[in-house]
């Protein structure tokens, strides 16, 4: 496996378009998660618009300065995933968000990319001096549940929110 995280440019364009049509093409015929939710804020056909707000330097209305890094497998020159990596915690991130959001490609799933993206999140981590990471997933998902563990992650606790029931895992760096 041939992957590294990527900051998005010009360069990249074409690769973000065919990850997020596929991404949303699933989203719409099977319903799947759609984290990192960052990556879906903007529209992405508005190139321009979507490359210019997809990271935020200061917090405001209630967001965390934030950086979002797209998983690029080098050997095939395609997005498999993405990564949303909040430099510190506001009260909601600490209850279910985390500093980390994740999420892989519908075509690139259960092939072993989550955990080594995950990896290569949490040495960004230690970039930005954050030395223990939060990470959530939905209790449901096994996948990043497993993910999270094979790089470090220890449950603490789950959270119920209206039915839905996150685990929050701790990562020492």
């Amino acid at each position: 496996m041939n992957i590294q995280l990527v900051k998005l440019t010009n360069e990249y364009k074409e690769q973000l378009f065919e990850m997020l049509t596929e991404w949303k093409n699933d989203i719409i015929m099977n319903h799947t998660n759609k984290s990192p939710s960052k990556i879906w804020i903007n529209d992405f056909h508005d190139f321009d618009n979507y490359l210019k707000n997809l990271n935020k330097e200061e917090a405001e209305d209630g967001f965390v300065p934030d950086t979002t890094l797209f998983c690029l497998d080098k050997d095939r020159n395609i997005f498999v995933g993405a990564v949303n990596i909040r430099h510190y915690l506001n009260d909601e991130l600490l209850k279910m968000g985390g500093h980390i959001g994740d999420g892989i490609r519908p075509s690139e799933r259960r092939k072993g990319y989550a955990t080594a993206m995950i990896a290569l999140a949490l040495e960004e981590c230690k970039k930005l001096g954050i030395n223990k990471v939060l990470m959530c997933c939905d209790k449901e998902n096994i996948g990043s549940m497993k993910s999270i563990i094979y790089n470090g992650g220890v449950l603490e606790n789950e959270v119920e929110e209206n039915g839905h029931i996150r685990q929050r895992y701790w990562i020492e760096l």
